[in-house]
């Protein structure tokens, strides 16, 4: 197959440093395929759908890509480091009490650059129809909650009770999602002390309230 001056980039020959920086990248591929599936759905992720929007030949999808199950690879494997790696790691980020750990946890329902909702959501609504995907999904949930659950553990609840609290908060904001509730960042602080009595059977100080009020103004300065 001849090669075209776009398609040179991907073999190590930039051709442009708009080229080269920019469109004809792994990651702009990657990019457009996360769009189309957020925007769209998993459909709507077809190579010459893709190529179009890019602006490129269909052709140079195959130098970064073997097929499109390839990029649809990629796709779940940015869906596990955007939504999954963040919880997992605020849940194991120290905290000096179990309220000051949830609301670690509850950065990632209020910061973007922590967890993607529609990303989420796009995922989960191919998983309806894809079983594999579906399998990637149940154990990212699994994941995640086994994650909060270990959060509850080390301020001592019970082994039963830990992974029962850690269903509730978990479920509980894939279904604040799922309906597209809209609280304002005001309205939720206003419930700030209710959730966190419910969500951890404790009482939430002064200062575990400050804290995550200055959180969320710095996050959603616009109330």
């Amino acid at each position: 197959m001849e090669r075209t001056r776009g398609d040179e980039v991907s073999a190590g020959k930039p051709f442009g440093a708009k080229q080269a920086a920019g469109r004809m990248t792994r990651e702009a591929w990657i990019e457009a395929g996360v769009e189309a599936l957020v925007e769209e759905s998993i459909g709507h992720v077809k190579i010459q759908v893709l190529a179009k929007k890019l602006g490129v030949s269909r052709s140079s999808f195959y130098w970064f890509f073997t097929d499109l199950h390839a990029l649809q690879r990629e796709l779940l494997d940015h869906w596990l480091r955007k939504n999954t790696g963040p919880i997992i790691e605020r849940a194991l980020r120290p905290a000096a009490s179990a309220n000051e750990g949830v609301c670690h946890i509850f950065e990632c329902w209020v910061d973007p650059a922590l967890f993607d909702p529609p990303l989420d959501a796009a995922v989960r609504a191919w998983g309806r129809i894809d079983a594999t995907v579906r399998a990637v999904v149940e154990q990212a949930d699994d994941q995640r909650i086994d994650a909060i659950k270990r959060m509850f553990l080390r301020y001592d609840y019970p082994e039963e009770e830990a992974f029962t609290r850690a269903r509730v908060l978990y479920f509980t904001q894939v279904g604040h999602f799922t309906l597209g509730i809209g609280d304002s960042r005001d309205e939720r602080l206003s419930h700030l002390r209710s959730y966190l009595l419910t969500f951890t059977g404790r009482p939430a100080t002064e200062g575990e309230v400050a804290d995550f009020t200055a959180v969320m103004h710095r996050l959603l300065p616009d109330g």
